[in-house]
This record gives C-alpha cells, structure tokens and sequence, in this order.
C-alpha cells in the first residue's frame, strides 16, 4: 500500500478470498453471445490456468449442447471446481450430477415481484421448496451452493429464513445476489454482516451492474465477510453485465491486501481471449485491461509518469502486475517530455529547437482529428531532423485478392524482404482478413494485429479510407501504423507492412 494512505477495511474481511467466475454461464447470458464448444473448452482452461477456484460451466438442464459442455469441461481434470447450475428441480440437479461435476449450484427466486409472477408460489412453498431441494443436493453431493435469487429485494427478515432453511437442510455455499443491481454498496455490507451472523455457511455474492456499482457492491460485501466473490471476464453478463473480474481481483489484492490466488500477471491476457471468442470488444478506458488503462497523453501526465511513474498511476498497481504495457501517446495534448522519450526509445535525439517543431506538428494534425501513430512520429521527426528515407525491410510488390459470395476469400502477396522476392497466399474471412494475414507472413518476427480501424475520409462510393493498425510484438509492445487509398484492402495490406517496417527499425536500432 502507498505510504500515508489508509484503507479502511471492516474487521468482518477475510483473509483471503475465492473467485468463482460464471464468464460460461451468465456471462454467455449476454445479449449476441454464443460460445462455441471448442471456445468454452479454451475459456475454462484458460480460467483454471489463472487460479479461478470454481468455474461455473453453464446450467445443463437447458439444452443439449449446453449438457455436453457442462460434462465435458467437468471432465477435463483442470483444477478449478467445476459447477453447474439448477433451478429449484429434481431433474436439473439429476443433468448437474450426471455431468460430473463438483459443486450444484440450486436457485429460487425469494423476492415478492420475482416469487409471484415467475414461479407463482407462496413464501412458505418457497421454503418447502428450499429445504427438499438442498437436501436432494446434498444427499447425492458433498456440497451444494444456494442463491436466493432477487436477493437484495426481498424482505431482509424473510431472507434470513429462507438461508437459515437453506443451511440448515446443509447448503455449505450460500449466495448474495443482486439480481438487478439496485443495492448500495453501504446498504450491502449491513445485509452480508445481518445473513453472516444468522446462519453458518461460507457467503458468496453475485452483483450485477444496472446502475454500474457491481464491483463496488462485491468489494462491500467482502468487507462484511463474503468469502467467495462472483465475477465474470470483462464483465459479461445479462443487461449491464456482473462485477469484472480484473477489476475486483486488482482491488481486493492491491487496496485491500487480501489474497486470491489469482494469477494477476494474465488479466490482460485472459480479457483478450475472451474478447475474441465473445466479439465484444474491450473498451480503451476499462479499467485494468483496457488498452488506456496505463497510457499517458497529456503532458503533465507524461512528464510526470515518465520521472516517477505513481505520480499519475495508483502505484500499488503497475502495469507489469496484471500483464499490461505502460504507453506514451500521441495527440493534441502531447507534451515535449513524452514526444522526446518516444524519440529516444528509437534512438532519436532532436535539438531543442527540432523538438518544437516535432511537437507543433504532431499536435496540428491531431488537432484536425487525425490520429497520430508511431510511424507518423518518426516520419515527422525525420523530416524536421533532415534523416534520410531508411531503406524499408519490406517492399510490397503486389497484392492479388480473389473474393466472392460462393468463394473463400482468398489473397496472395509478392514482396521484396531485404531484397529477395517472395510469395505468400492466405485465406480469410474477408479480402482484408486475408490480406492481412498473407502480410503477417512477411515478417521475420512473430507479431499479431492488436487493432484494425477504418474510416472514410471522403464521401461516395470512391471516397478515400484511412486505415489506422496497431501491432503486438512477442514482447508486449505495440506499434501503430497507417495508410490511406480508395481501396480498402490495399490500404490495409500496406498499414500492415508499415507496421511491421516500423517494428523491424526500431528492434534493428535496440540490437
């Protein structure tokens, strides 16, 4: 923690806290998601590779393809639990035992609006139901997690009977959820304390983001005794989405101390994958794994970062720690510290006077809302220093696309690299994904495209389109490239190679 802060942490806070992440089952609950079988396969061993200890695989009794996952990924052996969920029904506890798995996870709704217009029953047929249902898991299982659903909106004296019920028919797992995100994070931590003293079961809490308080209202239950968090990768989940997993993990371990066992240095890593498989892209500005999460463009800030870098990051976390990249970037707010630190990571060292000019110029193209990448940085700096042209490791010949609707798109290149002719074809989704991937042969290190962005710089059919890439090397570093023509697709083969030209000067000039 940083010197002279204190963190208020209530005394009802464990010592350490478990991570069980539903990115399978409420996460794939997300409007427009549907995981492949393969892609759940990779997400839950992915999820089990970073310490997760229970993994909500998915609620079986849905469907088939939905039981075959369940199954299979209780078979995989990982070392995570794996859960399945179940309504309040003999036989979805039957499809959650039949899969294997270790841990039921069996719900009910308790809230009056949920009690009486989704299942049409009593508060005492609801606690017959609990007692039987809990008692059926734990007749056949070791354990057993029961939610009462709409948690947060039922009656506080009606919830704690229907959890004393739940544990005392043996439930080891009692969970909090706000099903439609509407508790505060104070109102949270008098509700955990009040169910904590009343029963003796492990609470766990599920906290959803209608009114963006979900990791707020998570960290408040942790506070009061919840000893298992619920979370999700990037913070998937119906509507708004549940608590972020990054986002809670960073905070109980760096604000509050408390340990997870989580694998912090993957975070980025692990929100990438699942970004991918789910389409939903991470916005720049999300905490921890967002792509600005630790980028500096003001000047103030990067001048300062770039001295000491806590004076404008929380310091207890670094980008290092959740497998991140410290970035300095470009804009109409960069400052002359930032520009000649980028300079220099590229051997550059302009005059004071060529350094003016550098900065005048970025910010002037910046200011008519053109993004400013890497490669247009040094391009600028050449020419205000008088640097000649560089010989580029790569030339691009030509470039041959063969598309259409009853044809796999497929591209091939000829290129010279570093003077010899080669030829590489490739086949994509797209004549620009298999452009691109045709391109990424070329290089001579390995790379992948990080971001594609596309825009029109003119109107019509004809108009110009401006294409901005930025590349990820082995290393975690990214580089920015760009290019512009009336044809998309050349114009986004030729950013790619000016992005790996860029990556091949800059690795030339660090060796």
């Amino acid at each position: 923690m940083l010197r002279g802060i204190v963190f208020f942490v209530d005394s009802h806070a464990r010592s350490k806290i478990t991570v069980f992440d539903t990115t399978l089952r409420d996460g794939e609950q997300t409007p427009g998601i549907s995981f492949t079988f393969d892609q759940k396969i990779e997400i839950a061993r992915q999820l089990s590779s970073i310490g997760v200890h229970c993994i909500e695989a998915g609620f079986p009794a849905s469907s088939r393809t939905e039981y075959d996952a369940v199954k299979a990924i209780a078979g995989m052996g990982l070392e995570a639990k794996v859960c399945g969920l179940a309504r309040s029904r003999k036989e979805d506890v039957d499809a959650c035992l039949e899969c294997g798995v270790g841990l039921v996870h069996v719900f009910i709704p308790t809230s009056d609006v949920q009690r009486i217009h989704t299942i049409n029953k009593s508060r005492e047929e609801v606690l017959a139901i609990t007692q039987e249902i809990v008692s059926y898991v734990r007749d056949h299982s070791p354990e057993c997690m029961f939610s009462a659903m709409d948690a947060t909106r039922t009656d506080w004296d009606y919830l704690v009977e229907v959890f004393q019920t739940a544990a005392s028919a043996g439930a080891t797992i009692l969970n909090v959820p706000d099903t439609v995100g509407v508790i505060t994070p104070s109102a949270m931590k008098v509700l955990i304390r009040r169910v904590a003293s009343s029963v003796d079961a492990a609470i766990d809490v599920h906290c959803h983001n209608d009114f963006g308080l979900a990791v707020a209202n998570t960290l408040a239950a942790v506070e009061s005794g919840a000893s298992q968090v619920q979370v999700t990768i990037n913070g998937l989940g119906e509507r708004a989405g549940n608590a972020d997993l990054a986002q809670t993990v960073m905070a109980v371990e760096s604000i509050y101390g408390i340990s997870t066992g989580i694998k912090k240095e993957r975070l980025v890593e692990t929100s990438r994958l699942v970004s991918r498989y789910s389409g939903i892209a991470v916005l720049p500005t999300q905490p921890i794994v967002g792509d600005n999460a630790f980028a500096h463009e003001s000047g103030i800030h990067s001048h300062g970062v770039i001295a000491c870098s806590s004076t404008f990051e929380p310091g207890i976390m670094t980008p290092e720690m959740v497998g991140h990249r410290r970035r300095l970037t470009l804009g109409k707010h960069v400052g002359r510290h930032a520009v000649r630190q980028m300079l220099k990571d590229v051997h550059l060292a302009p005059t004071d006077l060529q350094l003016d000019h550098i900065v005048e110029k970025v910010k002037y193209i910046a200011g008519k809302g053109k993004r400013v990448t890497d490669g247009d940085l040094y391009e600028i700096a050449g020419s205000v220093m008088g640097i000649e042209h560089e010989t580029q490791m790569i030339v691009l010949e030509d470039l041959a696309v063969m598309t259409g609707n009853h044809i796999i798109p497929t591209a091939s290149v000829r290129a010279r690299i570093e003077g010899q002719e080669h030829t590489f074809a490739c086949t994509g989704n797209g004549p620009v994904d298999a452009a691109i991937k045709a391109i990424l042969k070329l290089a001579p290190e390995r790379v992948h495209l990080k971001e594609f962005h596309i825009e029109a710089v003119s109107g019509g059919s004809d108009a110009i389109g401006h294409v901005n890439i930025s590349v990820e090397d082995e290393k975690g570093c990214t580089f920015d490239a760009s290019a512009s023509g009336d044809d998309v697709v050349l114009a986004s083969a030729e950013a790619m190679v000016n992005a790996i030209n860029l990556l091949h000067r800059i690795r030339g000039k660090d060796q």
